[in-house]
C-alpha cells in the first residue's frame, strides 16, 4: 500500500507581541480617554450669547433668537461656527459676522450693519456694492437715489450711477434717478426736475458730450427744460415743458 507524501508545513503560532508595544498601547488608549475626558468636561451648554457691534437697524434680541436656534442642544465646542454665522448674516441689514467661543458657557457675536446707498426699484435697498439686503418696504428713506431696472441688475445699475454721479459731482448737479429698463435703454433725472434719455448703445461718450454740451444749456434754461434726448449721432434735443417762459 502505498502512502502518498506532500509538503505538508506544521502549524505555526504567531509570536506574542512585545510587551513593549502592549504598553505603548494601553498608555496611547488612556491618553485618548483623557483627552475624550477633558473635550466632555469643556464641552459645556450655552448659556449666554454677547452680541456687539452697531444696532441701528440691527436688533440684538433677533440675533440672540437666531444664534439660541441653530446652537440649540449643541455645547461650547461642538456647536458649529459656520452655521451661526450664516444664520445671523440672512438678516436683514446685517453685513459681516464675526463669532467666536468664551470660555466657559458662552458664544461672542459681532455684526456690522449695512449701509443703503440707493433706493431699489422703489421697495429695495442696495448697498454701495449693488447688492440688494432689504425688499419689500412701504415707504424707503425720500433721501436715496432711486435706481431701477430688470431682476438682477442692480449691481449693473449700481456701478453706472456712480461713475455719472462721480462725472457730474464738480458741476453742482445730482442724479435723482437711474433707471435701465427691459430693452437695455438707460434714462436719469436730475436734482433740478430735467429727465435725460442715453437709450441703449454709446453711453459713455453721449453721457460725455451731455456733461460737456447739453448741461450748459440746462443750467441756463431749466426751468423750461422737460427732457433732453441723447440719442442722436451728432447731436442732442431738447422737449421744453408746456407753458414754459420763451426762450
Amino acid at each position: 500500500m502505498r502512502q502518498h507524501g506532500g509538503n505538508r508545513r506544521a502549524p505555526t503560532s504567531r509570536p506574542a507581541p512585545p510587551r513593549g508595544r502592549l504598553r505603548r498601547l494601553a498608555r496611547a488608549a488612556v491618553v485618548v480617554v483623557a483627552v475624550l475626558g477633558v473635550l466632555w468636561a469643556l464641552d459645556r451648554p450655552i448659556r449666554a450669547v454677547r452680541v456687539t457691534g452697531s444696532f441701528r437697524h440691527v436688533s440684538p434680541l433677533a440675533v440672540e433668537r437666531v444664534v439660541a436656534n441653530v446652537a440649540f442642544g449643541a455645547g461650547l465646542l461642538t456647536v458649529n461656527l459656520g452655521r451661526v454665522r450664516a444664520a445671523v448674516a440672512a438678516l436683514p441689514w446685517v453685513a459681516g459676522v464675526s463669532v467666536r467661543r468664551m470660555w466657559p458657557d458662552a458664544l461672542a457675536v459681532r455684526i456690522g450693519e449695512q449701509v443703503a446707498a440707493a433706493c431699489w426699484n422703489g421697495d429695495s435697498l442696495v448697498n454701495r456694492d449693488g447688492k440688494v439686503f432689504v425688499t419689500g418696504l412701504a415707504d424707503p428713506p425720500a433721501a436715496l437715489v432711486r435706481l431701477s431696472g430688470p431682476p438682477g441688475t442692480s449691481r449693473t445699475v449700481m456701478r453706472r450711477y456712480l461713475g455719472m454721479r462721480g462725472q457730474l459731482a464738480p458741476t453742482g448737479f445730482a442724479i435723482v434717478s437711474l433707471a435701465l429698463n427691459a430693452r437695455g435703454a438707460w434714462r436719469f433725472t436730475l436734482n433740478d426736475g430735467v429727465r435725460v434719455r442715453l437709450g441703449r448703445s454709446d453711453l459713455v461718450p453721449r453721457f460725455d458730450k451731455f456733461v460737456d454740451v447739453a448741461l450748459a444749456i440746462v443750467k441756463r434754461h431749466a426751468a423750461a427744460i422737460a427732457y433732453v434726448d441723447m440719442r442722436y449721432m451728432n447731436g442732442f434735443a431738447i422737449g421744453w415743458r408746456q407753458h414754459a417762459p420763451a426762450v
